[in-house]
């Protein structure tokens, strides 16, 4: 059983590795920590001045 099933968890990436968990996480860390920065950083419609919706 691989660790994410029986945690009932789904892994970030699917990419079949048979390398071990390690090069996974290798492989996953740009992707978790490009998400923090967009969480962080990018406008919302509010601080960017957006008032209407396009059309």
């Amino acid at each position: 059983m691989v660790a994410t099933q029986g945690l009932g968890l789904r892994p970030l990436l699917g990419l079949d590795l048979r390398l071990g968990e390690g090069t996974g996480a290798l492989l996953a860390l740009p992707l978790v920590a490009s998400a923090g920065r967009a969480l962080r950083e990018v406008a919302t419609f509010d601080s960017a001045g957006v008032t209407e919706k396009a059309r």
